[in-house]
């Protein structure tokens, strides 16, 4: 093999910026990786993404920190990157600059407390189990396992929207992650590793549509009406589907996301660039319907536009769910009379989960496989850890449908 001095310039500062720690960031040059450990030991640091200004991801290196008796160390399999994510790297809403994001994480369980038993739902842990995590709790007796009655996990800690610590791993965009005494986690081993980066936004839809339930309005032969369909909209298709509803109609101004609507269960679809003003669009998804106006209705974007519009979809006494806002997008307007008080119009919110949907969610992929729905189909992008600037991008450019990270070295 012929080295000429360049090359070997280039080997020797390789190492030399391994040995100090100098890893090249996430939106430079590939950092340079660190050698396997032998025999499957655990490597004394571990590599996060690290947010540390708007749009920007570093590559850091931190010591892995002590497991605690009530702790667990994960090794990073894979993670989605929400709309959450995307928010948090152009515009910092929630101010925790610097910060390892990524809350739709995965992995295998390399290292555990000698307390640690069983997940959340009282299933054994072992070594070597896949698991995923749901949120980190403040001793709040409203926030239990099995009563649908108690609040949402909307007020508790979530892994990837913590502030950086001296623990450093609290994101799934890591090589490792410390999961702490006091969070939840699920043993997820029975589900493929794509089905496991999908079980926090399907979480999402599945809790919508149980609030959509308490209307009592969502039925069988229900007509439905989807407004948006990006990722969250086409599970909610889905997870209406795998409950044997059948006439969906989906409503978005992209034609290769209604196309995909179809396969995951809409029978209709409605393009609204196709229809100008608000009157003609009505008549779009009426005429979807056979001529007739919605049953019930899911809004699944974030625009104040599309949530003033989708009441005009809404035959008197329907329902509505509105889960589109998850952060502040800004006003709505509608008409109090004839957008609600007139039409007797029953709407809910709804926002995150509970845990109990959070378990329910694991049934229904499996049962979104077996119907053969593309679930799956859904991770149309994926990135490794050094490529974590071009994933964010690719999500806000919205290419593609679900965009994830993958550990290469799995």
């Amino acid at each position: 093999m012929n080295i000429n001095e360049n090359d070997v310039a280039a080997l020797v500062k390789a190492v030399l910026d391994e040995m100090t720690g100098k890893t090249p960031s996430a939106a430079g040059a590939p950092a340079v990786k660190r050698a396997p450990a032998q025999n499957g030991a655990i490597p004394k640091t571990a590599r996060v993404a690290m947010l540390t200004d708007l749009k920007k991801f570093e590559i850091k290196e931190y010591p892995i920190p002590e497991v605690g008796d009530d702790d667990i160390l994960v090794k990073v399999e894979g993670c989605g990157v929400c709309g959450t994510d995307a928010h948090e790297y152009k515009v910092d809403p929630f101010s925790l600059i610097p910060v390892v994001l990524g809350h739709e994480g995965t992995g295998e369980i390399v290292k555990m407390g000698k307390n640690v038993k069983t997940d959340s739902a009282g299933k054994p842990l072992n070594l070597g189990d896949k698991v995923v995590t749901c949120m980190i709790f403040k001793d709040n007796p409203d926030i239990t396992m099995f009563d649908l009655n108690k609040q949402n996990v909307g007020g508790a800690d979530v892994y990837g929207l913590l502030p950086d610590d001296d623990m450093h791993l609290n994101g799934w965009f890591s090589d490792y992650i410390l999961i702490r005494g006091g969070s939840t986690v699920f043993n997820v081993s029975d589900l493929d590793l794509d089905s496991r980066i999908l079980i926090e936004p399907c979480a999402v839809l599945v809790h919508a549509v149980e609030r959509a339930k308490t209307t009592n309005i969502l039925r069988f032969n229900s007509r439905v009406v989807v407004q948006g369909c990006g990722p969250i909209g086409l599970i909610c298709i889905a997870v209406l589907r795998t409950m044997g509803i059948e006439n969906i109609v989906a409503v978005d101004g992209n034609d290769q996301r209604l196309a995909f609507a179809k396969r995951m269960g809409a029978n209709e679809t409605v393009n609204f660039m196709q229809h100008k003003g608000i009157d003609a669009l009505t008549d779009g998804v009426k005429a979807a319907f056979g001529g007739y106006l919605a049953d019930f209705a899911f809004q699944c974007t974030g625009a104040p536009a599309a949530h003033s519009n989708i009441y005009h979809f809404i035959r008197n006494g329907g329902g509505l769910c509105e889960l589109g806002f998850f952060i502040n997008g800004g006003d709505a307007t509608i008409n109090p009379h004839f957008d609600l008080c007139s039409k007797e119009i029953t709407l809910v919110g709804s926002w995150v989960y509970t845990l109990r949907d959070y378990a329910t969610t694991f049934d229904f992929l499996k049962r979104a496989v077996a119907i053969g729905l593309p679930i799956k189909e859904l991770i149309t992008h994926r990135f490794s850890l050094d490529e974590m600037n071009e994933a964010l991008e690719t999500n806000l450019a919205q290419k593609g449908l679900k965009i994830a990270y993958i550990n290469k070295e799995i």
